[in-house]
């Protein structure tokens, strides 16, 4: 039963050697017997964890692929959390990859049925992916069937008024496969809604959720998204007497960990949309308000617009980021200190207003709260010389987004400075045998480590082929990929660095007649192309995104193409670590790169049964000293591609 240690011990015994011993058993016995292979490498994982948890350390567990460690550190997690009665939080890459963890079939389903378990796991998804109902019923109407039937499939609770005697998951955005994402976008959640004064909150899917999650007894599965929002709105929430996002765990455990740090630079910042004022004023502004208050508001719009124009005239596209430069000019930093004055004028007119009634208190405490955040972002802005900022652009929605420290300084203040265990997941964390580069990228000051290899037989399963290409040959590049496409009858995964080759990769290959389909990122959402991939055999998928995460093992996947070296953008976060660092290229770049390509190469073999080849297209420019970096982490020694 969940809350049981699965091996007995008494008052005057060790907790940590009593695990040691139980450990010893299921790797030694009850596993094997119930099936599982006895792996040497994920024994010495095993026992090199318990010094982590001993000790209250970080530690970075690196453990090549078809090691087994997913099931040693949810092992570690489970007997903490029930010592400690806390639960254990696990961070994944994504939502898509805690969805995998906890899916029937999944290594916890595995555990459970082994060792006679019952596991007590509960899912922490981030607000997006949860439905509003305001924002629903809003839409309902006799032409849109999409809507209506979300809103026919809702249980039967939420609308009734009586109290609710046990809790019922729903809401949740896999529960609405056939909606699309602009669909979804319609009735989800989104940073607009004042959750905490609606009305229907408790019973709001989100909210029944989160209550739910919180009182898990074993486990908590959220993504590194979702924990690093949680880091970075904790004390705010607190402050605003709501609880954090997540309870204080036993341990916390980061799978695919060398990621944790691209998550933490998407969750510590602050975003500032172009639309999101004039939506915010508009809900407001057909009431009976003053002259004076509406002449502000409308002012502000208008400033609103011209700074964000300014913004995309003076901004400057990354190669293979999102993240635009922004040239801080004085004409932006005017506008930005106009539109400053203007809000902080408008909110002290909008004090007025409350005081006369004339503005829906609900609608009201929504402008106020936003008023206060986007003025305090341009405060960020336009008053401070430390912090790094940069505009994204998705679909012409534009933001400006302030990152006011560089992540690590947060990261060692708000979670490794915690007395803990931390554990990092990963076949790739280490660079040339060094972990300090992800070390120093998180603030993390001391920590312990180890490498093992992957039990593979790589020489027997895997052939590695280089290619050489002038740069900026595009053409030669892709038709190079298409020729080994065609030999292996699809079966392939093509990953590029950047969204513009892709998209010019997409266009080359209309102009033949190709006998196996293609998918690419962004035609769908990308669970749903990964699952089209692995499902149809001779499918070709191509990705920008899917270095990492991606595990399709079996005859669906047979050949990797990587279109490019993954070095990182050169976008301002970046160039603000290259500032930082002595030796740029071998500080910064070269790790990256090292780390990414490992990943890159390590979507091929996922099992003992698979077999194929991993195409490696190099610029002809490369220099030596780059070359043998790589020729250092590949797993087989590589052979010339013939052209």
């Amino acid at each position: 039963m969940p809350g049981s240690l699965p091996f007995s011990i008494s008052k005057s015994e060790s907790f940590f050697e009593k695990l040691n011993e139980w450990i010893g058993d299921v790797f030694y016995d009850i596993l094997p017997e119930a099936g599982f292979d006895l792996r040497d490498e994920q024994v010495f994982m095993a026992f090199q964890l318990e010094k982590a948890f001993k000790d209250k350390k970080v530690i970075f567990a690196e453990a090549g692929v078809g090691t087994g460690k997913t099931i040693v550190y949810l092992l570690y997690a489970i007997c903490y959390a029930r010592y400690t009665n806390q639960p254990a939080i696990i961070a994944c890459a994504d939502e898509r990859l805690i969805e995998q963890l906890v899916k029937k079939e999944g290594d916890i389903a595995k555990l459970e049925k082994a060792l006679d378990l019952n596991v007590d796991v509960r899912l922490a998804k981030s607000r997006d992916q949860y439905l509003c109902l305001n924002k629903l019923d809003a839409l309902i109407n006799d032409d849109n069937e999409a809507y209506n039937s979300v809103h026919e499939s809702l249980p039967r609770f939420v609308h009734e008024s009586s109290t609710l005697q046990k809790f019922h998951r729903y809401g949740e955005r896999t529960d609405y496969p056939h909606l699309t994402d602009e669909q979804w976008s319609n009735i989800g959640w989104d940073a607009l809604q004042d959750c905490l004064a609606c009305s229907r909150r408790h019973r709001c899917g989100l909210t029944l959720q989160r209550e739910h999650y919180r009182n898990a007894a074993d486990l908590i599965v959220c993504s590194h998204d979702f924990y690093m929002e949680h880091i970075w709105t904790k004390e705010s929430r607190k402050r605003e007497g709501e609880l954090p996002f997540l309870p204080d765990g036993s341990c916390v455990v980061f799978d695919e960990g060398h990621l944790l740090e691209f998550a933490s630079q998407k969750a510590l910042t602050y975003r500032y949309t172009e639309r999101t004022l004039e939506t915010l004023l508009t809900r407001i502004m057909d009431n009976d308000i003053r002259d004076k208050t509406l002449g502000l508001m409308e002012n502000a719009i208008t400033i609103n617009e011209q700074l964000f124009a300014e913004l995309v005239k003076y901004s400057s596209e990354s190669k293979s980021s999102e993240k635009m430069t922004v040239k801080k000019t004085p004409s932006i930093n005017s506008l930005a200190e106009n539109l400053l004055w203007t809000l902080e004028s408008l909110q002290e007119e909008l004090v007025f207003e409350s005081e006369m009634f004339v503005i829906n208190d609900y609608n009201l405490k929504i402008v106020e709260e936003y008023l206060d955040q986007i003025s305090y972002s341009l405060t960020l802005f336009a008053r401070r010389s430390v912090g790094i900022n940069w505009l994204e652009n998705h679909n012409g929605e534009k933001t400006l987004v302030i990152m006011p420290k560089m992540v690590e300084e947060i990261l060692r203040k708000e979670v490794f400075s915690q007395d803990k265990p931390f554990v990092f997941s990963s076949a790739t964390l280490s660079d040339n045998k060094s972990f300090d580069y992800l070390a120093k990228s998180l603030g993390i000051d001391e920590y312990a480590s180890f490498s093992v290899n992957s039990p593979f037989e790589y020489e027997e399963m895997m052939e590695i082929f280089l290619s050489d290409f002038a740069s900026g040959d595009f053409q030669s590049k892709a038709q190079y990929t298409l020729e080994q496409l065609k030999s292996t009858k699809g079966k392939a995964l093509v990953l590029f660095t950047d969204k513009n080759e892709l998209y010019s990769f997409k266009k080359y290959t209309e102009a033949y007649n190709i006998d196996f389909p293609i998918l690419f990122e962004g035609d769908a959402e990308i669970s749903t192309l990964v699952s089209r991939f692995q499902n149809d055999v001779d499918t070709v998928l191509c990705s920008v995104n899917l270095w990492e995460g991606l595990d399709v093992p079996g005859e669906a996947l047979e050949n990797v193409i990587l279109f490019d070296l993954p070095f990182p953008p050169n976008d301002p976060v970046f160039a603000a670590k290259r500032e930082e660092a002595e030796d740029p290229f071998n500080e910064v770049d070269m790790p990256y790169m090292i780390l990414r390509l490992r990943q890159g190469i390590g979507r091929l073999i996922r099992s003992h049964a698979d077999r194929g080849t991993v195409h490696l297209l190099l610029d002809t420019q490369l220099e030596a000293s780059v070359m043998d970096r790589i020729l250092s982490v590949l797993p087989v020694q590589p052979k010339k591609a013939i052209r």
